[in-house]
């Protein structure tokens, strides 16, 4: 099944049209999603994090924790998962391969690893050390006898580092060593967008709901984007629409919000549709 899930997800970032790749944050979102009828689905950090009381920081939560949690992920649907890995949980290249072996055994066909060092003085690695870091996970992803989407991640603009440049150099640099898709989040608009696809020849994958605002998937598109991912956005509106039902109790007494909640029947259709 794991080898069948991970032909899919790689024809998924060949063909000519672009996908969106949705992000749950645990099982029942994850059946949701499925039973609404995307293709695949990825992992969530922050959303993660965030569901189990934690702040989105690097090593919040552990290597062992996320794995298991991408394993639930994996088992709750029919539909190829990537995961978001952080930074593989480790600095050295020796345990960025150590969380590739790990996310291929949880039966994932797929994942992100990024640049960030999880040091607030210090956010991002060395240029060189970072490309060495992806190289090692290619290296690893190699060794599988099925195809593993090893997705490369500059977190420049996630960290006070809106250098257009140094990100394009960086995602060039993770090319050369066998990265199979290129993303950095929080690219400021679609010229930007645009300026990466056209200077790299892997698919690059761009988040919704980091900047953006107003850009469409047919925007996207024409950019030349392969890959639309959600990370902790879909999160976050569940959470925003549960504060503000909350607040709204506590300020007004009132219980309007509720007339927005999915139903009953809704809810209970799509797990069991996507369950499937």
């Amino acid at each position: 099944m794991q080898h069948e899930k991970a032909d899919v997800f790689k024809q998924l970032h060949h063909r000519q049209k672009l996908f969106v790749l949705p992000n749950p944050w645990d099982v029942g979102s994850a059946r949701m999603l499925a039973g609404l009828g995307f293709e695949a689905l990825g992992t969530t950090s922050a959303g993660f994090a965030f569901s189990q009381g934690k702040l989105d920081t690097i090593g919040a939560m552990s290597r062992d924790v996320v794995i298991a949690h991408a394993k639930e992920i994996v088992e709750a649907t029919s539909l190829p998962v990537s995961a978001d890995l952080e930074n593989g949980y480790g600095d050295s290249p020796e345990e960025v391969q150590k969380t590739i072996l790990a996310a291929a055994e949880a039966g994932l066909v797929g994942c992100t690893i990024e640049d960030t060092t999880g040091i607030k003085d210090k956010p991002i690695y060395e240029k060189a050390f970072a490309i060495e870091r992806i190289a090692a996970a290619v290296e690893t992803v190699k060794s599988l006898d099925f195809p593993f989407m090893l997705t490369a991640r500059s977190e420049n603009y996630l960290h006070g580092r809106p250098d257009l440049a140094d990100t394009l150099e960086r995602l060039q640099g993770y090319e050369s060593v066998g990265a199979d898709v290129l993303y950095a989040p929080g690219l400021p608009d679609v010229d930007a967008i645009t300026t990466i696809c056209r200077s790299v020849s892997k698919p690059v994958n761009v988040v919704a709901g980091i900047a953006l605002r107003g850009v469409t998937v047919s925007d996207l598109q024409a950019s030349g984007v392969q890959r639309i991912s959600t990370g902790s956005s879909l999160a976050r509106t569940a959470i925003g629409g549960m504060l503000d039902a909350a607040r709204d109790i506590l300020a007004n007494g009132q219980f309007g919000a509720f007339d927005k909640a999915a139903s009953f029947n809704e809810i209970e259709a799509l797990i069991e549709r996507g369950a499937n």
